[in-house]
């Protein structure tokens, strides 16, 4: 497996000499996840992919094990729920023109064959995927409507932090129902891609179960 690509001429748009991307340790993600990363919280990370310019370390990208087993096996089924990566943190330190369409399509390229590789665009952020869309990810649309409990006193807490594993049932007896309200989830634009082999990539494909529609696009636009 290639731990790391140098950018060669041709090969990305809008191409600036001095940009490379390598593997990177998982701890070496951290400070910036935490400190510019909106969530600024540590998502489960398998494989790190960092950004750099001039040997500086200026973006980050993470995959990690998809914490809903139900989104796993929704995507491609239950024959490549094992192979499904999710895209759970992109961090860049000055987003700069193609950054991040350079450090995500670099870091694909490293990823372990086959893998099915999904990310969200936060639509409360503002976010409509156009990275995912220069890669040529597929979109699958929006996820579905949720309803997060927040226990008052912990709002700055995730609410996988204190209700991991709980129904909402059980939050009210945890915490006590007068403590419990409920959060409607901000829904997320779905993009999904296939790394692998040709022969892969086609399997895959066709044993997606969501349907392909159009591109999101910023309204007016």
């Amino acid at each position: 497996m290639k731990n790391s690509l140098a950018y060669q001429p041709g090969l990305f748009q809008g191409e600036v000499v001095g940009y490379s991307v390598s593997r990177i340790k998982n701890e070496d993600t951290h400070d910036l996840i935490r400190n510019v990363h909106y969530a600024h919280r540590l998502p489960s990370i398998s494989h790190s992919f960092g950004l750099f310019l001039d040997g500086n370390l200026v973006g980050v990208v993470t995959y990690g094990t998809s914490a809903s087993s139900t989104l796993a096996r929704g995507l491609c089924g239950d024959e490549w729920a094992k192979n499904v990566l999710e895209l759970n943190r992109l961090v860049l330190l000055h987003n700069e023109k193609h950054e991040a369409s350079r450090l995500v399509g670099a870091s694909l390229k490293m990823l372990p064959r086959p893998s099915v590789v999904v990310s969200f665009a936060d639509t409360k952020q503002g976010h409509e995927g156009i990275v995912y869309q220069a890669c040529n990810f597929i979109y699958t649309g929006l996820s579905a409507r949720f309803v997060d409990p927040r226990v008052k006193g912990l709002e700055h807490q995730h609410h996988t932090t204190y209700a991991h594993g709980l129904t909402n049932a059980e939050v009210k007896e945890k915490y006590g129902a007068e403590n419990v309200y409920f959060e409607e989830r901000s829904r997320k634009h779905r993009y999904v891609i296939f790394v692998g082999h040709a022969r892969d990539k086609k399997r895959m494909r066709a044993a997606l179960k969501y349907q392909v529609l159009p591109y999101p696009k910023k309204e007016g636009k």
